[in-house]
């Protein structure tokens, strides 16, 4: 039986959750077995076969779990296949157009590189006003950042079925 995948994240308002959550789920319907849990609640990496990491996106940064999990447990994920995710940029369009070609923190890419993360990308994500604090609000208007849910489910899920299937090419 293949492996159990580890989808760990870091959310500030929620919507990064929903990503990894929608992940996991589409993982199970490919057949694998899939854990979905807070970045700051990860044990024993060495239980899982591949890892999926990922974390919302403020100011270009990470937020500090996933950074923690990325970065301070380097051995145990570069034994495993690693896909990274960022979720951050609202609107219609790609959102690495809208980011300038941004994918993932240039402050990580070097534990990404040691790694030898298979994959990183970028997904949007949601601004949705009552979560937001009021230096938050503030500055988003202050951006004319568009509120609302522009999370491209079958985007999302399209990947990760190409997790799945990249898994099983390798009998993971």
């Amino acid at each position: 039986m293949a492996g159990r995948i580890l989808v760990a994240y870091a959310t500030k308002h929620g919507a990064t959750r929903g990503i990894a959550e929608a992940i996991g789920e589409t993982l199970r319907s490919a057949g694998r077995e899939a854990d979905v849990m807070p970045a700051d609640e990860v044990g024993d990496v060495s239980a899982y076969a591949a890892v999926v990491l990922g974390s919302a996106v403020y100011a270009g940064m990470w937020q500090k779990a996933a950074i923690s999990l990325l970065e301070d447990r380097e051995q145990e994920l570069a034994g495993r296949p690693v896909w990274l995710f960022s979720s951050g940029p609202t609107g219609e369009g790609d959102p690495v157009i809208m980011m300038k070609g941004w994918v993932f923190p240039e402050a990580q890419q070097a534990a990404a590189d040691r790694i030898g993360a298979r994959q990183r990308v970028l997904f949007h994500g949601v601004l949705d006003e009552g979560k937001l604090s009021l230096p938050e609000k503030l500055l988003l208007k202050a951006m004319k950042a568009p509120m609302g849910d522009f999370r491209n489910w079958d985007s999302i899920r399209a990947w990760a079925r190409s997790i799945a299937e990249a898994l099983a090419k390798e009998n993971l």
